[in-house]
């Protein structure tokens, strides 16, 4: 099993990355988290990867961290949560919003993210609310914006909006929700990337 890649960054998108590895592309899917730590195509990379073998493909799973696979690890244990779904989670909210959401019974904001029903948070607080103690952070990850806007050339708006839109229904969001809170994150100003318009528009959708 490929427990984790080292190599060269050749694309990515907000929910996959093509790493390089001696002449090899891996196709990777990655949590939004992820994506906003990778660096610009041709730059080093590194992920700790989780390997799903079903009975019709492999799939890789990649992670910038060991603490956000461990947590990927424990939210697919919950029965009903498969890969997919724990990407989206993990795109949703960042490890600590997530971990204090299931330790402090936040089911509001967790079935606000698309695909996660009242049912599913109910065995995500009643499984794991202990399980996941270990992986809690004394204090909370950096702002979302702290990186945003570091390296890269900038994307043109339509372009930066177009990706955005993209990648929030690649997650489920309905098209006139992601339009409406792209929008809403592109007319707030300031130094805009893709990630930083993505960061905005999961903020304004969690409390929508």
């Amino acid at each position: 099993m490929i427990a984790h890649l080292s190599g060269t960054l050749l694309s990515k998108q907000a929910t996959s990355a093509i790493v390089d590895v001696g002449g090899v592309g891996y196709e990777v899917a990655i949590p939004l988290s992820t994506f906003y730590e990778l660096g610009e195509n041709g730059s080093p990379v590194q992920l700790r990867v989780y390997t799903h073998v079903s009975q019709d493909a492999i799939r890789l799973y990649g992670f910038k961290t060991v603490r956000e696979r461990e947590l990927f690890l424990q939210l697919i244990s919950v029965n009903g949560v498969g890969p997919g779904l724990a990407i989206k989670l993990l795109s949703g909210m960042n490890a600590d919003e997530m971990i204090a959401s299931i330790r402090t019974n936040n089911l509001v904001r967790l079935v606000a993210i698309p695909g996660v029903g009242r049912k599913t948070a109910e065995r995500l607080v009643v499984d794991l609310r202990d399980k996941i103690a270990a992986l809690s952070s004394p204090a909370l990850e950096e702002e979302f914006a702290a990186k945003a806007a570091a390296g890269g050339a900038p994307s043109s708006p339509d372009s930066m909006r177009d990706d955005a839109i993209s990648a929030l229904a690649n997650l489920g969001y309905q098209k006139a929700a992601a339009e409406k809170a792209v929008k809403t994150a592109i007319d707030e100003g300031g130094e805009l990337s893709v990630e930083v318009v993505l960061r905005r528009s999961l903020r304004s959708l969690a409390k929508a």
